[in-house]
């Protein structure tokens, strides 16, 4: 692994959260959004100055790659130098091509070893998210001789062994099912050169973190590691890095509670579930655009697919309980028009990257800030516009506020023809915008006073005996002798 690179040996400049100052004059088209804006070079240009490989270019190309995003601009030529990195980024912001990019091209451009064994592995911790990686990295590998292969739960595990006896160069896989392959030897990770953490808040969140350090156990030490995450203050993040990484970079790319400037965010009121369905089937038909349903439960997602399907709309269902093969075949269809609108609980939140999702709706409201960013970044990506639509009851209210708050939006007010809410918000409000308590408290009840005590109010209290009789622990006492007793 190459050594990293340290300021003041002439090498490559610390990064600080608000920019990664200067470059040499082959990097200079990836000036730091935080530095002072460069002019935007054609695409050919950008291509020409990161010195691709061949191959990758001509993907690109294929791709119709323009200009780079905030953070491909950021981290591509750290990751090119062989840095270990700690990236955060917003949702459908291009993190993906970033980290794929300086790695295939690390492969590329060296010769590959003779004993076979995984060189690039790319952890993430759903499905959803390992198909859109490998999507990505077939179209990058295109051009080139290289293979890549993904390792997920709820896929033939004999059939997954066969993929890795043909030596895929380049591995995406869930920590779960790679790790069983690597207990049983039909992983090898010897030779591992690059090691990608993507959505590492998700793992930790998801239990993750001690499958994710036995699989990095499995690897060498000397290897490239970037940790890219949501957040770089998420917990246990940091210790997670310090066991992974070697002197890592830091890496914000945007404020991760900034508002979505692409995205429009909407907020109806509803009185109760009947009425939100009615809202949603309002929503919906006629739209003939791609849309995405959340909810909080999977039994919810279902219902909701069902009684779209009643009312004729062609609806998909997406939920943890389903197999791979199911989700895949939902998502395919997504993708190609086979079903307009999907149903889906949080597991669709993280890496799904379907072009052309017009609206996300909020049948319920997420139970965080953060769970609001990774739903309603479905769409709004790649510079397209997308609206975000929370259907909100009195007692999401409060929730929905604190969302508001947490991600610097504001949701504008919105209301369906005949079918606008009794519920119109609440009476009274705090300056936050939370609804103000309205219960009373109870009065504190008066404490009966009985008719002998009365009677003895101001009289001296008898004081009675505190030892215990009879139970065998008590002191002897003397029988106190009065002057009559003689």
């Amino acid at each position: 692994m190459p050594n990293k690179p340290t300021e003041g040996n002439g090498s490559l400049p610390a990064v600080t959260r608000s920019g990664i100052g200067p470059w040499h004059a082959t990097l200079r088209a990836f000036t730091c959004a935080g530095d002072r804006p460069a002019p935007q070079p054609e695409t050919t240009h950008v291509l020409e100055d990161l010195a691709l490989d061949r191959s990758l270019q001509l993907a690109l190309e294929d791709l119709g790659f323009g200009k780079p995003t905030a953070v491909q601009k950021d981290v591509i030529p750290l990751a090119l130098s062989g840095s270990d990195l700690r990236v955060s980024a917003p949702t459908g912001s291009g993190k993906t091509l970033a980290y794929l990019l300086p790695g295939l091209q690390r492969l590329l451009q060296a010769p590959l070893p003779t004993d076979g064994g995984t060189l690039l592995l790319v952890l993430v911790p759903t499905r959803e998210l390992a198909r859109q990686v490998l999507k990505t990295a077939r179209q990058l590998l295109g051009k080139s001789t290289l293979r890549a292969d993904a390792l997920t739960g709820g896929a033939d595990f004999k059939y997954q062994k066969s993929l890795l006896r043909k030596n895929p160069e380049v591995v995406i896989a869930t920590p779960g099912r790679l790790l069983e392959h690597c207990e049983h030897g039909s992983a090898d990770l010897r030779g591992l050169q690059v090691l990608v953490i993507d959505e590492a808040d998700r793992m930790l969140d998801l239990g993750f973190r001690d499958d994710v350090l036995k699989i990095a156990g499995f690897c060498p030490a000397e290897r490239q590691t970037l940790l890219l995450s949501a957040t770089l203050h998420a917990r246990g993040l940091s210790d997670m890095s310090a066991a992974l990484q070697q002197d890592p970079v830091a890496v914000s790319c945007g404020d991760i509670r900034s508002a979505h400037e692409s995205i429009h965010h909407q907020r109806i009121l509803a009185d109760s579930q009947e009425h939100k369905d009615k809202l949603l089937l309002a929503l919906l038909q006629d739209s003939g655009r791609k849309q995405l349903v959340f909810a909080n439960k999977r039994s919810t997602a279902s219902r909701l697919a069902d009684f779209l399907r009643h009312h004729g709309l062609r609806a998909g269902c997406l939920h943890g309980e389903m197999s791979t093969e199911e989700r895949k075949a939902i998502v395919t269809r997504f993708e190609q028009g086979g079903v307009s609108t999907v149903t889906a609980s949080d597991v669709a939140a993280r890496g799904l990257d379907i072009q052309g999702i017009d609206t996300v709706i909020n049948y319920d409201l997420p139970r965080s800030g953060d769970d609001y960013l990774h739903r309603t970044g479905r769409t709004g990506r790649a510079d397209s516009k997308g609206t975000a639509i929370s259907l909100v009851t009195a007692a999401d209210w409060n929730l929905m506020i604190s969302i508001q708050l947490y991600r610097n939006i504001t949701m504008e007010p919105r209301a369906l023809a005949g079918l606008k809410a009794r519920y119109a918000g609440p009476k009274k409000m705090k300056s936050s915008g939370k609804a103000s308590g309205s219960k009373k408290k109870a009065p504190v009840a008066k404490k009966k006073v009985r008719a002998r005590d009365s009677k003895a109010k101001g009289k001296p209290r008898k004081t009675t005996s505190v030892w215990p009789t009879n139970d065998g622990f008590a002191p002897l006492m003397k029988k106190r002798r009065e002057p009559n007793d003689e």
